[in-house]
């Protein structure tokens, strides 16, 4: 009696809450309630076509509240949680950890590889995510790395759960338009930037795996729901940007030579656009960390047996290194691909070995970092789908504060419904082009020429000591002089320090 009395409670509170959400409840307020303001959309039915294609996580109409949506999911949200029956016990929303069925496909030291999933009944929307973390591209980088960094590249200590956060998180106030999707972590253990298919052996001492782990990660996740899906958003950050790149068309012939075609398949980098440019200054390649990018991976492509996708590797026969560039590779990719991309990434001008904290920058480190944000911008421009802030950082889609950042006044999470809607109408309309929704941008680039000087950038913090760092302070360490550049940028000197005060 006990649990069939909760199983009614819980249907109940479900029903009242799919109640509250609908369009039909939005136009029935009951009296006494506060009321917010929302822009009136003119009414429309839904074609037959609509109907089926319109939703892809759960039937319910966003539209009539889409101006106002943040306020909307708090208002879902805080109903949910004053239902007593259903908020007695609370839900257990991390993500499960689950290794891999097949033994043969591991972690560097040959330890199972695995994810962690939280499953989402009923959404048919899933996102993969797949971990950064360096590299190593020799025996002696690799011992170092497993030493230092081992679960990296070993599953031994694996936590049993992990919390999601930004686009992982299923709370949503931080994650507005992804919470209720299937959330797939997938831990980086094969130091391989995800390209590599090679087994460990007494010869090669580690398994380079990367590709293979993704490969049977979505094998395994047919058999939860994937072989019902409507989108698989393949996503990644730092190393597993890069990796989203290498693998999204794979991913997508994968599911096609299934049988399942009515998956889309798309791909969200997430600072894994690097250069192949040269050092600010150059040093031996003896870690991965000081070693220049092209070196690194001129060395790892053939110690991890790496794969690229196949008509990168065509077009650049010999020198299929360059396609772990985005640059290089990215015009390869028949499946739709959005960038995210710090201008001034931390971990580029690491590789470049510019180190921002401690001595002062002097006048050509300086010249170096604005010529390194021109660089990035240039590579970008042929790019349909991106979000680039003019910002010193390194990830952004799992931050907490990732919904803060804006370009243009429009903030990531934004930027990606948008293009989520976007290709929702490209579905509809086959292969004829349709205009962006008014108000609905899809390529987000700052134009401001230097570091933080996006007024919604991240707070800076010295590496050495952990403190923040205000902009102004910041610049000045780097040799910033207002008078030059407001000359150089046109601007008056006061308005530029406006500018920068505002943004510190």
């Amino acid at each position: 009696m006990r649990t069939r009395g909760g199983m009614c409670a819980a249907r109940s509170c479900l029903l009242l809450l799919f109640f509250h959400a609908s369009p039909l409840a939005q136009a029935r307020k009951p009296r006494g309630e506060r009321a917010y303001t929302r822009r009136p959309l003119p009414q429309q039915s839904p074609t037959p076509r609509e109907r089926v294609d319109g939703a892809e996580s759960f039937s319910l109409d966003f539209t009539a509240v889409e101006g106002n949506m943040d306020n909307f999911m708090v208002q879902v949200k805080n109903l949910a949680q004053s239902l007593y029956p259903c908020s007695a016990q609370k839900l257990d929303q991390d993500m499960k950890l689950s290794l891999l069925r097949n033994a043969s496909v591991t972690c560097n030291d040959g330890s199972p590889a695995g994810y962690y999933i939280r499953e989402s009944k009923g959404s048919k929307r899933w996102l993969l995510f797949l971990e950064g973390g360096w590299y190593c591209f020799n025996r002696p980088s690799c011992d170092s790395r497993y030493e230092t960094m081992r679960t990296l590249m070993s599953s031994a200590k694996w936590p049993r759960s992990k919390k999601g956060t930004g686009i992982l998180s299923p709370q949503p106030e931080e994650n507005p338009h992804w919470w209720n999707a299937n959330m797939v972590f997938i831990p980086y253990c094969s130091s391989d930037v995800w390209s590599g298919a090679t087994p460990k052996s007494v010869d090669s001492h580690y398994a380079f795996m990367g590709s293979l782990i993704i490969k049977e990660v979505v094998q395994e996740l047919l058999s939860k729901g994937l072989d019902n899906a409507k989108v698989l958003l393949l996503s990644g950050s730092s190393a597993g940007g890069t990796g989203v790149m290498l693998n999204v068309d794979r991913v997508a012939r994968q599911l096609e030579a299934q049988g399942h075609t009515g998956v889309q398949v798309r791909g969200l980098v997430d600072s894994g656009w690097f250069l192949d440019n040269k050092q600010y200054k150059y040093t031996e390649c003896l870690d991965p960390i000081r070693c220049a990018s092209t070196e690194v991976i001129k060395r790892g492509i053939r110690y991890w047996g790496g794969m690229v996708p196949e008509t990168c590797r065509q077009a650049h026969e010999g020198e299929e290194w360059k396609c772990f560039f985005g640059y290089k590779v990215h015009p390869s990719l028949k499946s739709p691909v959005f960038i995210v991309q710090w201008l001034f990434d931390e971990a580029q001008l690491t590789i470049d070995n510019v180190h921002l904290m401690g001595q002062p920058i002097h006048e050509g480190q300086w010249r170096y970092i604005q010529n390194l944000g021109q660089e990035l911008r240039s590579t970008l421009r042929n790019v349909p789908a991106m979000f680039a802030p003019a910002c010193l950082a390194h990830e952004l889609i799992t931050r907490t504060s990732w919904m803060d950042i804006q370009v243009k006044g429009t903030s990531l999470p934004r930027a990606l419904h948008c293009w989520d809607r976007s290709l929702q109408e490209k579905s509809r309309n086959g292969s004829r082009k349709s205009p962006p929704p008014n108000g609905c941008p899809t390529r987000l680039i700052d134009s401001c020429p230097w570091p933080h000087c996006n007024p919604s950038c991240p707070t800076i913090r010295d590496q050495l000591t952990g403190q923040e760092v205000g902009v102004i302070q910041f610049l000045k360490h780097m040799g910033f002089d207002v008078q030059r550049m407001a000359q150089q940028q046109g601007m008056d000197p006061g308005k530029l320090l406006g500018m920068l005060n505002n943004s510190s």
